[in-house]
């Protein structure tokens, strides 16, 4: 890896550790959590999927451990919405925007640092998957809500899988540049917003089975 690649990677890592983290921050304050509860939640929604990333491959001590650059956007994320959630809780969709500006950012980063550790192709996608949906899991159920990984009426994983994917094959080609890379941030943002505005989802795990509400014409209200 190249020094320009390693501050590059470093930068977008961090921009989608502050989206994660007001995601984190946001959901603590619709739970009433105290202002340390916030914090650890801000923490572990944003650093949660590097860690698992980087332990997986082998790049110990995770980034998050290793660089105290890491700490300071949980901790911007948990003041900021400290002193501002009282003006903006009425956007219910502003957490889904923050998580979906993480998702699009984590998925290529995490990519990308698979690929640049010498990774085959699929198992950089997968790693790049579970970079961006790692923290919102551990988020989810931590604060016991249903994770938005396994919520049947909504697409989480599809659009990281779609980001890592793209990233993959520029990679490969070498298309892959910042001008793409912000294409590919672009596309899996827009794609995770419009699935969840629009209820989109994918079959259910056995052929047959409906969802209850979706599939008899109820629909869910969207702020």
């Amino acid at each position: 890896m190249t020094f320009p690649f390693d501050i590059a990677l470093v930068w977008l890592d961090l921009v989608g550790v502050f989206f994660f983290a007001v995601s984190g921050s946001l959901l603590a304050a619709r739970k009433q959590f105290d202002i340390v509860g916030s914090l650890l939640l801000a923490s572990l929604v944003s650093l949660g999927g590097g860690v698992i990333r980087d332990i997986i491959l082998g790049a110990t001590p995770p980034a998050a451990f290793s660089n105290p650059a890491y700490l300071v956007p949980p901790l911007l994320a948990t003041f900021l919405v400290y002193f501002l959630f009282s003006s903006v809780e009425r956007f219910t969709s502003l957490l889904v925007l923050f998580d979906a500006g993480g998702l699009a950012l984590f998925c290529i980063t995490g990519t990308l640092k698979a690929l640049s550790f010498g990774v085959n192709p699929v198992a950089a996608v997968l790693l790049g998957v579970t970079t961006a949906v790692g923290g919102g899991l551990l988020r989810d159920i931590t604060a016991n809500e249903v994770p938005q990984l396994f919520n049947s009426r909504d697409l989480y994983a599809v659009p990281a899988f779609s980001g890592a994917a793209l990233t993959t094959v520029l990679w490969v080609t070498g298309a892959f540049n910042a001008v793409t890379a912000c294409v590919v941030a672009a596309l899996v943002f827009a794609f995770r917003v419009v699935a969840w505005r629009r209820s989109w989802h994918i079959p259910l795990a056995v052929n047959g089975w409906h969802r209850a509400g979706v599939d008899s014409g109820e629909s869910r209200g969207r702020d």
